[in-house]
């Protein structure tokens, strides 16, 4: 771990770093082909809505020995729909059917009670319809839309809009592949799920807000020096915040993890898969697109300003001319040159990472007497 922490401190300090922004076309690729999978996944296979969306009906048994795989069997040859079978903890059963109305219902009691050997009266049946679940959907979206919209007015505000559009495309981004990975594995989308996918545009949006607040002030007067362009500068934000992103997302990934394989896989609690997933995989996209989406997007619409462009010919033209005098590029400028011009003269940009300026030692030398004045 302090070799992980030494390199936090090497990346901040811009020592060592990754060029996540010149590479930009890459991760623009890798998304573009997650993004189309989803929406294939989406069409060709779609969501499997829960009863709360759909309507249904819901059988608690008592304590039976018919396995869950079994009595899913049941349920679907008598109802002729898909059924999802749970065991609980004391041994008894909840299965869950879409598309069942009363009379249905009634059918489906009497054919489970013969199957599982218990009585009828026993199997406890609760219909629900889908005007809830339409309710939910509607103030759900009507939640999503308004958050998205404040969040673009904050981010305008408090950074650019150039940021808030990055974020919002990143935010969109994280959305679909959410929604396209539980289109591709087929788990059941119910309020758990919605909360889930709400909870994640919160992550994302942190993990954006760090990145961006690193670049706002990594790149005041930056149009006063000629050292480095604005992609450079948003690419030292994403190394100087890399290792914070990494910890951050590992520790939110594990408890989510331990619900959607331990608590959903091993130990067959299902309903911890409704939410666990949305939050699994949406906190892996946010931390995945505040590095390799979002900023880099910030990097492409800055560039685009003119005050941008010609500082970034600025520093390509410097570079040619020092490396036809054969000088290095992040040689800093002599002294003489940047008395001529004071646009040439670096400006600080980003945290002071060098050694600090020392006391001249040999003040005095070459006098007679050899004493300071």
């Amino acid at each position: 771990m302090s070799k992980l922490g030494n390199l936090g401190a090497r990346l901040y300090r811009g020592e060592v770093g990754y060029d996540f922004v010149g590479k930009r076309k890459i991760w623009y690729g890798i998304s573009i082909l997650i993004t189309i999978t989803a929406f294939v996944a989406l069409m060709v296979r779609g969501l499997h809505m829960g009863i709360e969306f759909e309507g249904g009906a819901v059988f608690n048994t008592p304590k039976t020995s018919v396995s869950a795989a079994k009595a899913e069997e049941i349920a679907e040859e008598a109802s002729g729909h898909q059924a999802i079978a749970q065991r609980l903890g004391n041994d008894t059963l909840r299965i869950q059917i879409s598309g069942v109305d009363t009379d249905k219902s009634d059918h489906i009691k009497s054919e489970l009670a013969k199957e599982l050997d218990v009585k009828a009266d026993d199997i406890n049946a609760d219909l629900v319809g889908p005007s809830w679940g339409d309710q939910i959907a509607n103030k759900a979206w009507q939640g999503l839309a308004i958050f998205m919209i404040l969040v673009v007015i904050y981010l305008a505000i408090a950074f650019e809009w150039r940021m808030a559009l990055a974020a919002l495309i990143a935010l969109i981004h994280d959305l679909t592949i959410t929604v396209g990975v539980y289109a591709l594995v087929g788990f059941e989308v119910t309020p758990g799920t919605v909360i889930g996918l709400l909870t994640i545009l919160g992550y994302s949006l942190y993990d954006t807000v760090v990145v961006f607040d690193s670049l706002k002030e990594q790149s005041k007067d930056l149009a006063k020096q000629t050292r480095f362009t604005y992609s450079e500068v948003a690419n030292r934000s994403i190394n100087s915040t890399l290792v914070r992103s990494i910890n951050t997302t590992v520790v939110a990934l594990l408890p989510v993890a331990g619900l959607l394989f331990i608590g959903g896989g091993f130990l067959g609690a299902g309903m911890l898969n409704d939410i666990s997933l949305s939050l699994f995989v949406g906190l892996a996209a946010g931390a995945y697109s505040s590095i390799f989406i979002a900023t880099p997007l910030v990097a492409d619409f800055k560039e685009t300003d003119p005050q941008m462009k010609a500082l970034k010919k600025r520093v390509l033209a410097k570079r040619r001319a020092a490396a036809a005098k054969g000088e290095s590029e992040e040689a800093p400028a002599p002294a003489a040159e940047a008395g001529e011009d004071a646009e040439d003269t670096p400006a600080v940009v980003g945290p002071r990472s060098g050694p600090r300026a020392q006391p001249v030692r040999n003040r005095g030398r070459g006098r007679p007497s050899g004493k300071r004045r």
